[in-house]
């Protein structure tokens, strides 16, 4: 179940992305069609490759088909951050369309498929869809919230509260765009992977695994996560979806 559930089928790209941005606001059947046609081709990429590397000039924004994908930063030590993970639907880097480049490595987690949408055909769209623009605008915004949450996981949550929020977040992320059934969702990270996500360490991310296990709130095995008890689940996180901005509203 795991590996399916992120494996689309979908060869446009766009099918994620629109059920994302219909949750938020109406988006027109022109908007779609040119949504669709801004797709120039579709790469793949195996698991750990780096996708869009820190400092490297950028011509295009890529879109997440197929696979798990974090956005992270590294230590001269070799220790990483990472600041926020990618599901199929999702923008990776649509922000270099202003700053041409990132500060941050974007990195694949599974084996990856993504959809190649050139700056100049972003720049056609705010142009000339000034809506569509703002829904993609909008979806940067988005990703500066979910950096906001994970700070505040960071620096002021305790350990089990920061992975039950996470998968708080992803079990919401993973259902708007049709990927979590009956709250079991992919989670193809290992614990050193959630460590990274959560500031803490295999070992503790391993003790609070145990501990969520043990009060029967989810399970994480091979892969995939259940959720037994989403209402305590929700309350130990201190987790609200606000941050999601999940109401339809006119953009």
């Amino acid at each position: 179940m795991a590996n399916d559930l992120l494996a689309t089928g979908d060869t446009s790209g766009m099918e994620r992305l629109l059920r994302k941005l219909r949750t938020r606001d109406l988006v027109s059947d022109k908007e779609e069609e040119v949504l669709r046609a801004s797709v120039a081709e579709i790469v793949e990429f195996p698991a750990n490759r780096v996708i869009v590397k820190a400092g490297v000039t950028l011509s295009h924004c890529t879109l997440l088909i197929d696979g798990m994908v974090a956005r992270y930063k590294d230590l001269a030590d070799g220790q990483r951050q990472i600041m926020e993970l990618h599901v199929p639907g999702d923008f990776l880097d649509l922000h270099s369309f202003l700053l041409k480049r990132l500060e941050h490595n974007v990195g694949a987690i599974t084996a990856v498929r993504a959809a190649i949408v050139p700056h100049d055909t972003i720049r056609v769209i705010t142009e000339e869809h000034p809506h569509l623009g703002r829904m993609l605008w909008f979806s940067t915004l988005l990703d500066a919230a979910i950096h906001r949450e994970r700070i505040l996981s960071v620096g002021r949550r305790s350990a089990v509260a920061r992975i039950a929020h996470l998968i708080c977040e992803l079990q919401v992320r993973l259902e708007l765009v049709g990927l979590s059934d009956s709250y079991r969702f992919p989670l193809p990270l290992t614990q050193a992977d959630l460590g990274d996500a959560t500031g803490l360490t295999s070992v503790h991310v391993n003790r609070m695994l145990k501990q969520l296990r043990d009060e029967e709130l989810l399970t994480f095995r091979s892969g995939a996560v259940v959720i037994q008890d989403w209402e305590r689940l929700q309350r130990l996180a201190e987790f609200t979806p606000d941050y999601l901005y999940l109401e339809r509203r006119p953009r």
